[in-house]
């Protein structure tokens, strides 16, 4: 899917590919905590911004925040050693 917007004069291209994943049945309503899982993990990653995982999983950015703790993700997505850094920077 191509999505083009323009904000404040600027032009954003955001490129979306499907991937399909084939979940076993056994895994019933646990299905949602595997997509949900792969997002809380993109997002820690880096890969997905807050707002690109939770729509990933077609929630809120609030209830998806919310949900991160379940699959030990924090919300503060920000490295240790950079915090020291700008801790020594202050």
């Amino acid at each position: 899917m191509l999505l083009v917007s323009t904000i404040f004069n600027y032009l954003y291209i955001y490129i979306m590919t499907t991937i399909t994943l084939e979940v076993p049945d056994s895994l019933g309503e646990h299905q949602n905590d595997t997509v949900r899982f792969i997002a809380a993990k993109l997002y820690e990653s880096g890969k997905l911004s807050l707002g690109q995982a939770a729509e990933m999983v077609g929630l809120s950015k609030r209830t998806f925040a919310e949900l991160l703790g379940d699959y030990g993700v924090s919300l503060l997505n920000y490295p240790a050693s950079e915090m020291l850094s700008d801790a020594d920077r202050i």
